[in-house]
């Protein structure tokens, strides 16, 4: 006899074309965050996935106003209060598409070539939450389940998540489960599948440098004035040292030591070196001294310099010399390093660094503390054996680079750690121009959450 679960996963073999239209249709709207002139597109994202979410077999589904964009939550028994409860995270925003003369297709008209569907947000996230939507529809085409599936997504996790933590405060009751399941990390590539029990933490920062009260004939007035882009430019250099270390006072006060059998760990990870530099598509690698890329990557903080604006940009020349420079500049954490001690480094060491021929000012832009998960929890282990089972292979446990805040939230108000996964890996180019989804790996996740979810009723 044919089980549910074995149907579920017919169900959904018989419609991966369909649950592909799902995803262009998603990517198609331009929900960046950041820009104050796409808050319409916000609006009606969350808009389409109330729809979809009813469509599917929610039988609540709503979206709620914060101080930003909206929140959207679902659950599909909200009058069985004694089910257990897993509730699925994810976020409906992306990031700004340019530069867009890089795009070899338009970013928000999703377009397939070869195996990979093309278009901004197509694997951060959105392919993550149609993965995710099109697998709870797998389950609910068979018979019920004894599961309340709840999801929330949120408008703001590519700007910092500034009002979720507030929200999931305000509405514990609503949002209170079992199980978290986050599909916002990602794989080490299509043939290996991937837990994540470690995140980074960031403190993101905007410096401004103000020389003149306007911009300056630089003939006229170079070699007298102090150029603030050139201030910039001469103490973003100070901010490492000749190995590699960050230079801000005490950066280093908390950071744990990497153990020999937390090292041991990262030594089997299938990825060295020579697949950074190939992935990235450099000759040689950078980084602190001593550590390997996977260790740097996964275990170690970081500072980087994410954007630059001084002077004149535009095409040909003209001989300015700039009233002011900004730069953007993040750091990644580790446990135990906290991102408000990070902003008191910062501003000590622009004191002792600045001169006193400009003015300077640091606005906090988002930040978040770093997460280590047990990965020996009930439900990290249904979707070990999942992924065992579609994969073929055992999955890896690793630590990641990126930054989740609203893990750590999660954790913390709602008292319930997160199994971290997903289905995008390092070649998707999430961040930048031709961000894909590799569709096979994507059908590939729709199974996983399949088992994962019949794995958690049978456990």
């Amino acid at each position: 006899m044919t089980s549910n679960r074995e149907k579920a996963i017919q169900f959904a073999r018989e419609n991966k074309v369909r649950f592909e239209e799902n995803l262009i249709e998603l990517v198609k709207i331009p929900s960046v965050s950041t820009d104050p002139e796409q808050k319409w597109a916000m609006q009606q994202t969350a808009e389409h996935l109330v729809r979809h979410l009813l469509a599917i077999g929610f039988k609540q589904a709503e979206i709620y106003p914060t101080e930003g964009h909206p929140v959207v939550v679902a659950q599909t028994k909200p009058d069985e209060k004694k089910l257990p409860v897993l509730l699925v995270y994810g976020h409906y925003d992306v990031q700004p598409p340019d530069p867009l003369d890089l795009w070899k297709s338009k970013p928000f008209e999703p377009t397939r070539r070869g195996d990979r569907l093309y278009g901004r947000g197509a694997s951060d996230m959105k392919g993550q939450i149609c993965a995710s939507l099109a697998a709870i529809e797998s389950v609910f085409s068979q018979n019920e389940i004894p599961l309340n599936i709840k999801v929330i997504f949120e408008g703001e996790e590519e700007i910092g998540s500034p009002n979720l933590a507030k929200f999931i405060e305000t509405h514990k009751e609503l949002l209170s489960c079992t199980y978290i399941f986050n599909p916002d990390a990602g794989l080490i590539s299509a043939d290996l599948p991937a837990i994540t029990y470690g995140l980074r933490g960031l403190a993101y920062f905007e410096l401004r440098l103000y020389g003149p009260s306007h911009d300056l004939h630089s003939g006229g007035f170079g070699g007298a004035v102090h150029n603030p882009a050139q201030v910039l430019c001469d103490v973003i250099s100070k901010m490492h040292d000749s190995k590699g270390r960050v230079t801000l006072p005490g950066f280093y006060d908390k950071v744990r030591p990497l153990s020999d059998e937390e090292r041991k760990e990262f030594s089997r990870l299938p990825v060295t070196d020579d697949y950074y530099k190939q992935t990235a598509g450099v000759s040689e690698l950078w980084g602190e001294e001593g550590y390997t890329a996977v260790e740097r990557i996964g275990a170690r903080p970081t500072l980087e310099v994410n954007g630059l604006l001084s002077g004149f940009t535009g095409n040909g020349s003209k001989t300015v010399l700039p009233a002011y420079a900004m730069a953007k500049i993040s750091t990644r954490l580790v446990p135990d390093q906290d991102p408000d001690d990070v902003y008191a480094q910062f501003i000590e060491f622009l004191k002792d660094n600045l001169p006193p021929t400009v003015r300077w000012e640091v606005t906090k832009m988002s930040g978040g503390p770093a997460l280590l998960t047990n990965p020996h929890i009930l439900e990290a282990k249904a979707m070990s054996r999942a992924m065992e089972t579609v994969w073929g292979v055992t999955p890896v446990f690793k630590r990641e680079g990126g930054s989740i805040p609203v893990a750590a939230d999660m954790h913390e108000i709602l008292g319930v750690e997160s199994v971290l996964t997903g289905f995008g890996m390092p070649e998707d180019a999430i961040h930048s121009p031709n961000e894909s989804q590799h569709l096979p790996t994507f059908h590939r996740g729709i199974e996983s959450i399949i088992h994962f979810i019949y794995n958690l009723i049978e456990m």
